[in-house]
């Protein structure tokens, strides 16, 4: 369970209301995307689809981080045939990623899949990309447009000389237009690169430019500290600019750890809400415990809760009260060995700081159970 509605305190704040851009809501299985949709958080198996079981427990690890929806990919009949079981064993939808073969995009369709990922560009003739659109439409898939800088078409690199804003623009609508003049609506479009500065270029253009759905993200970002810094700047400004309508981290990394960081994305402004929100200082000489120590062992204990609230841990007396007049729990450092327990912002007991971590672990779970 998670919410997307604003913290308690956001609506008095208008310095704090992101204005999402207006666009048509499609379904990816039974996962609304646009609209007044919440933003919903995807991820990628690195299994061999072909593998079932290897996949299913990949994308289980991936719903108990909260995945929305789960892409997989397929290259192959192995993969396409291996669907089947995979979609009725996942309680996430599954989009099928398909380059090239516009069988396998027809075989994905027969077997359940949500979405297909497609570049109809790539599908070939328009005989072919017709058959694809029309076993979308008979097995009631939608599709994404996935234009990525490092694979352009080579018109549009001659053109414009190199990846840029406009050419993945013009990408998109090309291929997005292929979809229309089939009456073909259920769709939404990406158009991700690896350069934070080019990926949001692109994305603002093409936010002005069409009303579907935005899947964003920054393709190839890299190892989890790195690729998490590059996807916070530019996933982060699209999201403050009211932009994105489903996200997906790319990270060298397990794909879980994607699924934390695009929901602390959305934590961070605000605009989603899933799980405990620790605000925990840096920690300095005037702390009253191990700070680093603590946050590390409760962020690792209070993995599994997945409703909304907020836990703030404060070395010392200069921020932690103020803090914790906004958390739904909260602990404060203070002398000989013990700190203040705050709930709901206010000061409720005293604790041992050897004691502290089962029994803020014991508060926090008793809070969610209220929820």
């Amino acid at each position: 369970m998670d919410s997307h509605q604003p913290h308690d305190h956001t609506h008095v704040r208008p310095w704090r209301m992101i204005q999402r851009r207006p666009s048509r809501k499609i379904m990816v299985g039974k996962v609304a995307v646009g609209g007044d949709a919440p933003i919903s958080v995807q991820s990628m198996t690195n299994t061999l689809t072909s593998d079932a079981q290897a996949t299913l427990r990949q994308i289980a690890a991936m719903e108990e981080a909260g995945a929305d929806i789960v892409r997989v990919s397929c290259p192959d009949v192995d993969s396409t045939a291996a669907l089947k079981t995979i979609v009725d064993n996942a309680n996430v939808p599954i989009v099928a990623d398909i380059h090239f073969h516009y069988k396998r995009a027809i075989e994905a369709a027969k077997a359940g899949a949500a979405c297909l990922r497609i570049n109809p560009g790539n599908i070939g003739s328009p005989d072919r990309v017709k058959e694809v659109i029309q076993a979308a439409k008979d097995y009631g898939c939608s599709m994404r447009i996935g234009v990525n800088a490092g694979s352009l078409e080579k018109d549009l690199m001659e053109k414009y000389g190199e990846p840029c804003p406009e050419a993945m623009v013009e990408s998109a609508l090309f291929h997005a237009n292929i979809l229309r003049d089939h009456d073909f609506h259920e769709f939404k479009i990406s158009v991700k690169a690896s350069d934070v500065f080019l990926t949001v270029a692109a994305y603002t253009a093409l936010a002005d430019a069409i009303d579907c759905p935005l899947h964003i993200g920054v393709t190839e970002a890299g190892p989890l500290r790195t690729g998490t810094i590059k996807s916070a700047i530019g996933l982060g400004n699209l999201l403050w600019a009211g932009i994105g309508d489903t996200l997906r981290v790319s990270l060298a990394a397990d794909p879980v750890e994607e699924i934390k960081v695009g929901f602390d994305l959305l934590k961070s402004l605000g605009l989603r809400h899933r799980g405990v929100n620790i605000i925990a200082c840096p920690s300095c000489a005037r702390q009253g415990f191990n700070v680093i120590d603590t946050v590390a062992k409760l962020e690792e204990r209070l993995a599994h809760i997945a409703k909304p609230m907020s836990l703030s841990i404060i070395g010392c007396v200069v921020n932690g009260p103020g803090e914790a007049l906004y958390t739904d729990v909260g602990f404060t450092g203070g002398g000989a060995g013990s700190g203040m327990v705050y709930l709901a912002g206010k000061p409720d007991h005293k604790l041992s700081n050897a004691d502290m971590i089962e029994h803020i672990v014991e508060l926090v779970e008793a809070h969610a159970e209220k929820l």
